[in-house]
């Protein structure tokens, strides 16, 4: 009898967990209409971008990039939590008169886990904030917002059309990735984001 209502309490402590755990949402269900037509273009905007700055005199700084700016170079596997440097990297014009090649040093970058993993780039004038999603074998989803210069909160993903940013984050090596952000909204063609976990 005491084993019965033993295993009647823990099959109630089982019941009480899942139902405090709400299921992960599917990217597909949370995308923008616009942000799903930016994800399916990405190597045609990562290309294109490739293009113009080699046409701009870049080819150089791209080689010594290796995988990074390898359209190709996704190898599989998720990203863990934890703290990152990220350095960003803008290549192509998004009009006449920007800079067809800009790369920053890294910043501070952190992800950690919630509902789904929670992406923050904590410093530099442009902070990119948002959700890592599953997505397939090679790749997974990054669907965000800006939080521009001494701002100190970011909007919800698909609130302002001008914020949101959305990428695929993949492993490119041994403990490193990046995250493509195909026609971003400012500035640039691609926004790519390499990703390598602080010492």
């Amino acid at each position: 009898m005491r084993i019965l209502a033993a295993l009647a309490l823990l099959s109630i402590a089982a019941c009480a967990t899942t139902q405090a755990t709400p299921p992960v949402q599917h990217w597909q269900d949370v995308v923008t209409a616009e942000d799903r037509v930016r994800l399916r273009d990405w190597r045609s905007a990562f290309t294109r971008a490739l293009e113009q700055a080699r046409a701009a005199n870049h080819g150089q700084q791209i080689e010594r990039e290796g995988a990074l700016l390898d359209p190709d170079a996704a190898l599989g596997g998720p990203i863990p939590d934890g703290d990152y440097r990220c350095r960003v990297i803008k290549v192509g014009a998004k009009s006449q008169g920007l800079l067809d090649y800009v790369t920053y040093p890294a910043f501070h970058c952190l992800i950690e886990q919630g509902k789904a993993q929670r992406f923050t780039k904590l410093s530099g004038s442009q902070r990119h904030v948002g959700l890592i999603y599953p997505a397939d074998q090679l790749r997974q989803v990054f669907l965000g917002t800006l939080v521009l210069g001494d701002e100190t909160t970011a909007n919800k993903y698909g609130t302002d059309g001008v914020r949101v940013v959305a990428g695929w984050v993949e492993r490119i090596g041994h403990s490193r990735w990046r995250m493509v952000l195909p026609y971003p909204h400012y500035e640039s063609l691609v926004d790519v984001i390499e990703l390598v976990p602080e010492q």
